[in-house]
């Protein structure tokens, strides 16, 4: 299989989140199959979903020759591997990691969504990611121009 270019959103609000954000990072970057690992900086943020603590978020980019479903695959892992637990729906976590972009691909499936379907409405993405990837098209439309349109001020702490 060819590379493709993969962009994912990184979020931690239970525990050490900086601490479990960059050995996720570690952890992406020692699979032989994903190179070129791009990351944004960490933005505290504002949670969505129910009473909670603030996050801490970001963004990767890398190529990579996995499929879709390898790199989900991959991407619970590493969550699990640091405790991720899949209580309440938005609720709080010790890592979530999803997968925002897979080159052009469009996949709507039950186990996966690529392009993320709320990835243009949540600033906590686009702002890194714009940081790392703004001329990535997300459905015709770059990443910054979603980033320009959204009033984020309100979302980072």
């Amino acid at each position: 299989m060819t590379e493709s270019a993969c962009a994912i959103g990184l979020g931690s609000n239970l525990g050490p989140s900086q601490q479990i954000l960059e050995q996720s990072i570690e952890q992406l970057r020692a699979i032989p199959q994903i190179k070129n690992v791009r990351v944004s900086h960490w933005y505290q943020t504002k949670p969505v979903g129910p009473p909670q603590p603030n996050y801490l978020n970001g963004c990767a980019t890398f190529s990579t020759s996995l499929n879709p479903w390898q790199v989900l695959g991959v991407l619970q892992s590493i969550e699990q591997h640091f405790g991720r637990q899949r209580r309440v729906h938005w609720g709080a976590r010790t890592l979530d990691l999803d997968l925002l972009l897979y080159g052009r691909w469009q996949i709507d499936t039950v186990s996966l969504q690529v392009p993320h379907p709320f990835m243009a409405e949540r600033s906590f993405v686009l702002v890194p990611l714009a940081e790392i990837a703004g001329n990535w098209l997300w459905h015709g439309v770059s990443i910054n121009d979603l980033r320009s349109r959204l009033n984020y001020s309100d979302d980072f702490v």
